[in-house]
């Protein structure tokens, strides 16, 4: 069984130049991370590959230009959740 990752990012886009990092955990800590953010009606979405990539970065770091493009997708989702 593989242990449960996740990884919170803010993004303000009148003061930010890219999202950010607020937090980020494996096991317990992803649940509740996980559980806050339902909690808190800000939406959730699974996506492996991009976690794998970001969960090596510190919290409060900007996401790398490299990593725009997949972000980018997770923003449109959550833009249109919220339409």
């Amino acid at each position: 069984m593989t242990t449960k990752r996740a990884v919170a990012l803010r993004y303000e886009q009148q003061r930010e130049d890219a999202p950010r990092i607020v937090a980020k955990g494996a096991g317990e800590v992803a649940e509740a991370i996980i559980r806050t953010a339902t909690s808190s009606a800000v939406p959730v979405m699974e996506n492996k590959p991009l976690v794998d990539a970001l969960v090596s970065l510190e919290v409060d770091s900007v996401i790398p230009p490299e990593l725009y493009q997949a972000v980018a997708e997770v923003l449109a989702y959550v833009y249109r959740l919220s339409q």
